[in-house]
């Protein structure tokens, strides 16, 4: 029976509920409480329970509340039961934040929602059922990168290949990649497994492979790589997992990799009811490769193509109900494999699928909007939105410009110290950098100011040393096989057994085809080690065959600290003297404590493996200081943005490697960025930037003149002179001769003032110096008459240490005397040399400058 809202008359048009409307209204108030509140597009995203849909969801529109909500309404309508919903999300930290908000809905624990997690966590749940089929068994260990990197080094030193020259890193990178892609050994194309060692990066990579058997480990590649394989070589499998999720979610689909799209495309079909073990796979019938939208081979994809095989193809086959969540215009990861490409073929790929935009922001005021808009409108490969809100204007963003890296950096501090003294929370405070080593000049600018800052992305808790020391242990315990983690221990502390005793076993697995513990178990009983070593080795053998039978009595946390005693881990970093030896001792009783919220060993140990969010910080008010690609997900009232020059933003690495598309996912970074902030955006440039210890002028990036006029205000920095002047920009020190006295006389100077007079009349004052010659880059950079104002300021002066000697003359000032200099601001007269003084700034430090740039406070 065709439904109600369905059915229309010849000639007149459909009708909706006006937003806002009487019966918009009325409607909702009839609905389940959990509905009250969505607008109507997150209702519309919310109620369309059949068939594929994608919801574009722009920053800050609630996709997140719509996701939960969607959830809780097929709950609550019965149209499936917790463990019949699947549903991906990128982090932990949003599966939590997920499975809180059901709870809130649903006025109860949120029971029974097992399949409610990450790619990796899920993939890794349902490799761990079938593991037999992978050649593992089920307590395989999941390796991080360190690990995968100790273990190619192995690799690389049995082939005789120089480590030095092909990083075992780089090979780590490269396999990471493949597998992102759904690679396997096999299917590497041959061009790409000789870019690795002359030609060995394929054969390496199967070594590798292969070694993980042997370790039973697996790392994140295979958590997915392994279940596609098991899905394409057994449907039933595969059918299985089709006929128990009845409804798929998805959140941040524009970050789906290759593999990511492959497994969630076969999971996504309608099971077959007589699967053919030659069925082609969904995303590769068309004879697309899902990396590129191109044409590819068999060898690119690793799957058949139908062209090729004259078999049905399979975007005909029906599809389930599949919710999509995401943003094209926030993908900014393909630098780690994700590709746009996923969310902008999800018509082609779903048939009939519904699209909804979800397009009025609740975060961000309406001049940020509507730069952050205007900026991401020039990018070409996007589906189209554009955000919008109800709520004021605020502030316009602002764009300023500084002489140089330091200045911008104390530009910001005074801004943040304003905006401190107005009553602005530091917690709300972001600087987001493109590079991280644009973060020193702010933390050195920071500690001068006595400003609170947290750097997000540093070091995990979970990869301190001595932390990766007590997993390590626990890991052992866990599985025998894990021959990393063994190594890692063997003689920590020391137990006598050096490099030597370390290679004899390896050598001696490696010849038995055993994990390095039974290799270990072998040699102790043989006169192959000396007596001290062997005893040592036979004990820790020993030891940890009495850990693995108390593991069956004793509970896990008990069990952690009987090992961090019994080895003597604790008793080393007691008896150790250094100045972090207690903070270390209290991070191992935070681990210990950290184990209580989970049932067994096992399970700890998984969530160590797949947590990839940062631990949260200190509660101390301070201000944030990180990456844009660190800040996606985040939000704050002031949102500073430096660096937006030429070379650096966009990065000209990227341009160089990835051309238009890098292009284009630079822009939406700078989106991203922008829409990170509720009230203010403040965008900085330099014209002078030290990279790599050198000194380089830079232009204002090209993104700048992509905002709109009307949103977007130009200012002066705070920590100095910069924008205005000669040619639009700073002025130099030099511009303000008289300073000088008219004590130089020679025929050059005489020339150099002429030629100065000369340039300023005639090229409208960009003339620098004095000094002839060829207009710079800069003279002819865009002023943003087509994007800002084109007002000009007069020349400012910028104060550094100058290069001259003294012409004599007596200064006016006085030691002691307080004076104020537009550039450094107040201090005092330290020390006196003709006309040049040193200043003792309040806020700048001592700083040697020619006394007519200075005035009497």
């Amino acid at each position: 029976m065709t439904e109600p809202s369905k059915i229309t008359s010849h000639g007149v048009p459909d009708h909706q509920p006006a937003a806002g409307g009487i019966a918009a209204r009325a409607r909702a108030s009839v609905g389940p409480k959990y509905l009250s509140g969505l607008n109507p597009e997150q209702r519309d995203a919310v109620e369309t329970l059949d068939g594929p849909v994608l919801v574009l969801a722009g920053a800050g529109t609630g996709k997140t509340r719509v996701l939960t909500t969607r959830i809780a309404h097929i709950l609550s309508q019965g149209r499936a039961r917790p463990g019949e919903i699947l549903s991906v999300t990128f982090t932990n930290k949003a599966a939590r934040e997920m499975k809180h908000r059901l709870g809130q809905m649903l006025g109860q624990a949120v029971e029974g929602m097992p399949w409610l997690g990450t790619f990796h966590s899920i993939g890794g749940r349902i490799l761990r059922t079938h593991a037999e089929l992978a050649q593992l068994k089920s307590n395989f260990t999941v390796l991080d990168v360190d690990d995968q990197v100790r273990l190619l080094k192995q690799l690389l030193q049995a082939e005789n290949i120089d480590d030095k020259r092909w990083p075992a890193r780089m090979l780590a990178g490269l396999i990471d990649g493949w597998k992102n892609r759904g690679l396997n050994p096999t299917q590497v194309p041959s061009g790409e497994a000789a870019m690795f060692a002359n030609g060995k990066g394929g054969k390496l990579y199967a070594s590798y492979q292969e070694r993980l058997k042997i370790l039973n480990a697996a790392d994140f590649g295979d958590l997915l790589l392994e279940n596609i394989r098991i899905f394409r070589e057994h449907p039933d499998i595969l059918r299985q997992y089709q006929q128990r999720f009845k409804y798929i979610l998805v959140d941040e689909y524009q970050d789906t990799n290759v593999a990511q799209y492959l497994w969630l495309r076969l999971l996504s079909q309608a099971p077959a009811a007589k699967p053919s073990p030659q069925a082609v796979i969904p995303g590769q019938a068309e004879g697309l490769n899902p990396e590129s939208g191109n044409e590819s081979t068999d060898r690119d994809s690793g799957f058949d193509a139908p062209h090729r095989t004259g078999m049905t193809v399979a975007a005909a086959a029906p599809t389930k109900n599949i919710c999509c969540v995401g943003d094209d215009d926030q993908s900014i990861y393909g630098w780690r494999g994700a590709e746009v490409d996923n969310i902008l073929r999800f018509e082609h790929d779903f048939p009939g699928a519904k699209v909804i935009r979800l397009e009025r922001n609740y975060r961000s005021t309406g001049h940020i909007l509507a730069a952050a808009s205007h900026l991401i409108a020039h990018n070409e490969g996007r589906l189209g939105k554009t955000l919008r809100t109800e709520d004021e204007d605020g502030e316009k963003v602002t764009v300023t410009g500084a002489w140089d890296s330091e200045e911008e950096a104390r530009g910001i501090g005074e801004e943040i110290e304003q905006l401190q003294r107005q009553g602005e929370k530091l917690n709300e405070i972001a600087i987001l950098v493109r590079a991280s080593y644009q973060m020193r000049e702010f933390e050195d600018r920071f500690v001068t100011l006595g400003l609170p800052y947290r750097v997000i992305g540093g070091p995990r808790f979970y990869e301190r040393a001595e932390i990766r020391d007590a997993l390590a242990y626990l890991r052992v315990i866990n599985s025998p096989a894990d021959d990393l983690a063994f190594e890692r221990i063997v003689n920590t502390p020391k137990r006598g057994l050096g490099d030597a005793t370390v290679q004899m076993l390896h050598d001696h697995a490696r010849k038995r085809r055993i994990p390095l513990f039974e290799a270990a178990r072998a040699v102790v009983e043989t006169d192959e080690l000396k007596p001290k070593a062997r005893g040592s080795l036979r004990d820790l053998v020993t030891q940890f065959d009495r850990w693995r039978a108390q593991r069956e009595v004793t509970t896990h946390t008990d069990l952690a600290q009987i090992v961090l005693d019994e080895s003597g881990y604790t008793e080393m970093w007691q008896k150790d003297r250094s100045a972090d030896a207690a903070g270390r001792l209290e991070n191992l009783k935070e681990l210990v404590r950290s184990m209580e919220e989970f049932e067994n060993l096992q399970g700890f140990l998984e969530h160590i493996s797949l947590v990839m969010d940062r631990d949260g910080g200190t509660e101390e008010d301070a201000v944030s200081l990180m990456t844009l690609h660190s800040a996606k997900g985040l939000e704050f009232d002031n949102v500073f943005l430096p660096g937006w020059e030429e070379g650096l933003f966009p990065s000209q690495r990227t341009l160089d490697e990835q051309g238009r598309a890098g292009l284009e996912e630079e822009r939406r970074l700078g989106h991203v960025g922008l829409t990170r902030a509720r009230r203010r955006a403040k965008l900085y440039f330099a014209t002078n930037r030290r990279i790599h210890g050198t000194w380089s002028t830079t232009i204002p990036s090209r993104f700048l003149d992509e905002l709109p006029a009307a949103n977007v205000e130009i200012t002066e920095s705070k920590g100095g002179s910069a924008w205005g002047g000669t040619g639009g920009y700073g002025a130099s020190r030099f511009d303000d001769m008289e300073a000088f006295g008219s004590s130089y006389s020679t025929p050059g100077w005489q020339r150099a003032q002429a030629h100065r007079d000369r340039g300023q009349g005639g090229r409208n004052g960009g003339g620098r110096g004095g000094f002839e010659e060829e207009p710079s880059p800069f003279s002819s950079a865009p002023d943003f008459g087509g994007s800002f104002s084109s007002r000009r300021r007069g020349p400012m002066t910028i104060e550094g240490e100058l290069v001259a000697k003294s012409t004599g003359t007596t200064s006016e000032f006085s030691i002691g005397d307080r004076v104020f200099h537009e550039k450094f601001g107040y201090g005092r007269v330290a020390k006196i040399d003709g006309n040049k003084l040193t200043i003792a700034f309040d806020k700048a430090g001592e700083k040697k400058v020619v006394d007519s740039f200075v005035q009497r406070a």
